[in-house]
């Protein structure tokens, strides 16, 4: 149980794909079972006891902390799309494509997941480098160990993360050391794990289907992975769709009675409402409007689609059709475990598609396409886009009454990040910024900033890392 806090100072939420709240002078009571309880605005420091007590609380009763200049609380972000057990090779093999850099790479490090013990001491570093990047919940890839995942479950409830935890499903077309040896045993294994997860009584923790994708699969293991998705009709679901050119063109030879890549997992009964299908760089119009029909979603991970070479998701006309998308880090074909990477990215990829578009956008369009991600954008896709895609949006994504406190406390003073250039301005001392300078210095924070600026990291009110953790 954790003491009832109050926060006073700046709150940034992004409400919606189009809107940033920006308050500069808020209270935040969160309660000792880690739920906002209140949030009230524009509050004067003079008011504050008078505040707290219209809500019935006292300030000798709580945890007061007051935020100075340059500080701010905002949700915490949400990781779609990683693989904990690829962080010992992140930033190597960028000069392979996909399937090239799975058998070179990928599947290597994999392999050594075997060995639990190795496991146990690489995803507790995992996670706690997760935490402290400021990422308050995660969509885990593990590997195909089924005590290796187990481990990473258990180390996730340790450490109080809000976590999805998936054992790679993977029968053919890996490798020759490292495949399960028969859809039995992967769908008994992927049933173990679902119990074992559910076994330990945190709602934080939750298991996910994960077929690794369609090529790794044989049609009798996704059958009955599509039989386990209808016996856990509220379960995440988590793969890989469309993410390069060769990969795409292998799967249409192995299924060749779907029209396309999307039309493989909804045959299975695994497109559906919390599927997060990771990449769709090369979607086609038909396979859109199919996961829009479905309520499925796309996890975008534009520095892995840059640095294995795959190409550039076309985000803003997903959001024009109305697809949930959220952003993934997707370790290690990204090389950094840092949700800020991929805001910037992802900044980056629209920009890139803004500059080839045949015709100038219509500047009276309220359209995204063909245009630069607007900042409110990508902390959406950042937070509550995330949130959304994950099922989670009525839980968290915003600092609002009666959501968990899932949240960051940023510090754009503090820290030596080099490219951080934030000057105090006269009326600034008492740590009271206006909207307008609230919002530049969250832009410099996604741009510029790391995770030395985010000092504390909290999961359902819980201080569970960041650079000032215990």
């Amino acid at each position: 149980m954790v003491q009832r806090r109050v926060f006073y100072g700046s709150l940034v939420h992004a409400t919606s794909l189009r809107h940033i709240q920006a308050c500069p002078r808020a209270l935040i009571g969160v309660s000792d079972d880690g739920v906002i309880d209140w949030v009230l605005d524009d509050v004067d420091s003079a008011s504050i006891q008078d505040a707290m007590i219209s809500k019935g609380w006292q300030i000798e009763d709580v945890d007061f902390i007051e935020l100075g200049f340059g500080q701010w609380i905002m949700p915490g972000f949400v990781d779609t799309h990683t693989h904990a057990p690829q962080y010992p090779n992140m930033g190597i093999g960028g000069q392979y494509e996909l399937l090239d850099w799975l058998k070179n790479v990928t599947f290597p490090t994999e392999a050594k997941f075997e060995d639990v013990e190795y496991a146990k001491k690489a995803y507790t570093s995992v996670v706690q480098r997760v935490l402290d990047c400021g990422t308050t919940t995660c969509c885990y890839y593990a590997t195909l160990h089924l005590q290796a995942t187990r481990a990473l479950a258990d180390i996730c409830h340790a450490k109080g993360q809000r976590a999805f935890i998936g054992k790679c499903n993977m029968d053919r077309n890996a490798s020759e050391t490292y495949q399960e040896s028969s859809p039995t045993q992967s769908l008994a294994d992927t049933e173990t794990l679902i119990a074992y997860i559910g076994g330990l009584g945190d709602p934080l923790v939750q298991p996910i289907l994960t077929p690794r994708f369609a090529i790794a699969c044989c049609d009798d293991l996704l059958t009955g992975l599509g039989g386990i998705a209808s016996q856990h009709p509220d379960m995440a679901i988590q793969t890989h769709i469309s993410e390069n050119p060769a990969e795409i063109a292998f799967t249409g030879e192995l299924f060749p009675d779907c029209d396309t890549y999307a039309h493989v997992y909804d045959k299975f009964g695994l497109l559906r409402e919390k599927t997060i299908l990771a990449h769709g760089v090369h979607l086609k119009d038909s396979e859109l409007a199919l996961i829009k029909s479905r309520n499925a979603g796309i996890s975008h991970c534009p520095t892995s689609n840059f640095n294995l070479s795959s190409g550039i998701a076309n985000v803003a006309d997903m959001l024009d059709r109305g697809i949930k998308v959220g952003l993934g880090t997707d370790v290690s074909g990204g090389y950094s475990p840092s949700i800020l990477t991929a805001i910037q990215h992802a900044s980056i990829a629209s920009k890139v598609l803004a500059f080839q578009a045949s015709s100038p956008p219509d500047s009276s369009s309220s359209s995204f396409s063909q245009k630069q991600l607007p900042l409110s954008t990508l902390l959406y896709l950042a937070t509550l886009g995330g949130a959304d895609l994950c099922g989670l949006s009525s839980v968290i994504g915003t600092i609002t009454p009666g959501k968990q406190f899932d949240a960051i406390l940023v510090d754009v003073t503090k820290g030596g990040v080099e490219g951080m250039w934030v000057e105090q301005e006269v009326g600034e001392e008492l740590g009271v910024q206006n909207k307008a300078r609230l919002l530049e210095m969250l832009e410099k924070f996604l741009f510029c900033g790391d995770s030395r600026n985010i000092q504390t990291v909290w999961v359902k009110g819980r201080v569970v890392g960041g650079a000032q953790k215990p």
